[in-house]
């Protein structure tokens, strides 16, 4: 009895696996322009099909997105490396043959058991450019898909040139050959951005705004132009990398003669890893990071309030962020340390800048100069925000000694117009520095695209490739709410102190002049009761002796004789 049990338990679990391996492999019926969420076996290719093709359409090109796990899609059940692609963004051309009606795809998960994949397929006729039409660098013959790469500075992306469109059953045109409006190079290629929502990396969010970067009319409808190259241009490009923020690539090229689009398959990135065990886009900044930020927040708050008025400690700030910056850059660019021993030594150089140019106020008391320091940490500020804005992503500026040329002169302007009222101009950047730091500190703990002001020019400093990349970020809401707690801890901060300091001295007098003066009267005016005061070695023996004093035992009261016997 036990047996026939054990004998039927069997046929059940490998008839439920028969059925399993039948309903994986089964074909998944698609339809064009519509996207299905498909599940990919590891061993098992599933088998994609699309039929009832129209005759007017001539060009067919499918692609499949999932969040992070690389799939593998072919045009054949066994893939090679000039038949298929792998990847989290990948697609295929199929260029159909006369009579065709039926387009069959095969998709292959590599990474684990099962991935959640999105596919979609679009149809293009004969007037229709073919996206990657061209393709002299890739594996594919014909390549309608992006390449991306990515480091913590700059994301760079390539393509395939795209073809002309030709009807089924002729030849293709030639791709450098022929004049200019009856060849390819008539062609134009729109780049397209688009940012995710900040701080959400799910999937579900994911696949509802890929699909707005699919489709030809959807990408001109959400996504942001960046710019548009010719078929004389390099297909490669460059922008910024903002790590834990989704962002999405598209290309759309354009035939101008018949006045006809193709996109490109979308691409994707985070610009960090969703499944690494460490340095992920979940767990955020570093610790070194976090305790060196939260701690200069703290401080800038200080300054920001009460920077004039506390005139060393100010000026220690700005020390401490100027030698801290440059030493950062100067032991990032020319040693092998790791990240938080470059942040630990540009931590304490700071500190030892710091006190240098407290220690030089106080001996020399140059306000010229301390302003100078002051008005220039200000002007690399203010410079750093006018290239975070858009009219830093003007071509001329990809040049070295354009950019830093511009850069310096908005810099020197800010001293140059305060250099009548130096108070102002300490209080000014009191308020606008020590209140950004705030900023600095809260991207620590969340995404926020204000903190790219100064990362950017770091970046430009640190990285070479970075004067090529396009610096564009999103501005959502958690930019606008930190924009107003940004600006009115400055307004606020600026207001105290000019209303506190409007009655005092501009600037406190000299220290060492004081402590010199107040020396020689000590000096030469015996009324002074100063005057009178005891050297240092005398006064340290009295302290001394009053010391000894307390523990030396207490003599008894009266007089006492000895027993006499």
């Amino acid at each position: 009895m036990w047996v026939r049990r054990v004998l039927l338990l069997m046929g059940l679990v490998f008839r439920s696996e028969a059925a399993e391996e039948s309903s994986a492999a089964s074909p998944i019926q698609l339809s064009l322009g519509k996207f299905k969420n498909v599940w990919l076996n590891e061993t098992v290719p599933t088998e994609a099909v699309l039929r009832n093709i129209t005759s007017n359409v001539t060009v067919i090109i499918f692609q499949i997105h999932t969040l992070h796990q690389n799939v593998t899609i072919s045009f054949d059940k066994n893939p090679f490396i000039n038949n298929s692609g792998t990847g989290v963004d990948k697609g295929l051309v199929s260029l159909l043959r006369p009579e065709q009606t039926v387009c069959i795809w095969y998709l292959k998960n590599g990474d684990t058991n099962h991935v959640l994949s999105t596919a979609v397929v679009y149809s293009y006729s004969e007037k229709d450019p073919i996206p990657g039409g061209c393709n002299l660098e890739f594996n594919l013959d014909i390549d309608p898909n992006i390449y991306l790469e990515y480091d913590m500075a700059a994301t760079h992306i390539k393509f395939a040139p795209a073809n002309l469109g030709y009807t089924r059953g002729t030849n293709p045109p030639l791709c450098d050959s022929g004049p200019h409006q009856d060849s390819r190079l008539r062609l134009y290629y729109d780049i397209y951005q688009y940012f995710l929502p900040e701080n959400d990396l799910s999937e579900k969010t994911f696949v509802s705004h890929m699909r707005k970067m699919s489709e030809v009319e959807s990408i001109r409808a959400h996504g942001i132009k960046i710019l548009t190259l010719t078929s004389q241009d390099k297909t490669d490009l460059y922008f910024s990398s903002l790590p834990g923020q989704g962002v999405i690539y598209n290309v759309v090229v354009r035939d101008p003669h018949w006045n006809t689009s193709a996109a490109y398959v979308p691409v994707h990135t985070y610009a960090c890893s969703l499944s690494a065990s460490v340095d992920n886009c979940f767990l955020g900044r570093k610790l070194s990071t976090k305790i060196f930020f939260t701690a200069l927040a703290v401080f800038g708050l200080f300054v920001c309030f009460l920077g004039h008025r506390f005139w060393k400690t100010g000026l220690f700030f700005m020390g401490f962020i100027v030698l801290a910056f440059f030493f950062f850059i100067a032991i990032t660019r020319s040693s092998v340390l790791s990240y938080d021993a470059d942040l630990g030594l540009a931590a304490l150089a700071g500190v030892i800048g710091g006190v240098l140019l407290v220690a030089y106020w106080w001996r020399f008391g140059s306000v010229i100069l301390c302003m100078l320091i002051v008005g220039l940490v200000l002007g690399f500020f203010v410079a750093s925000t006018v290239f975070f804005t858009p009219l830093g992503d003007y071509k001329v500026f990809q040049d070295d000694a354009v950019f830093w040329v511009t850069f310096c002169c908005v810099a020197l302007m800010v001293p140059i117009i305060f250099v009548g009222c130096p108070r102002i101009l300490n209080i000014l950047a009191c308020g606008i520095i020590g209140s950004y730091t705030i900023i600095l500190a809260t991207a620590c703990y969340m995404y926020t695209s204000l903190s790219y002001i100064v990362t950017d020019l770091l970046r430009r400093i640190l990285n070479d490739n970075f004067k090529k990349a396009y610096t564009s970020v999103p501005f959502q809401s958690n930019d606008l709410i930190l924009l107003a707690v940004w600006g009115m801890l400055a307004v606020g901060g600026i207001t105290v102190q000019l209303r506190r300091e409007r009655r005092e001295a501009p600037f406190p007098p000299h220290p060492y002049r004081i402590w010199k003066r107040e020396r020689e009267r000590r000096v030469t005016n015996i009324l002074d009761p100063s005057h009178h005061v005891p050297p240092l070695r005398e006064r340290v023996h009295n302290k001394l002796s009053q010391i000894k004093d307390f523990f030396r035992k207490e003599q008894p009261a009266g007089e006492r004789t000895p027993l006499l016997l």
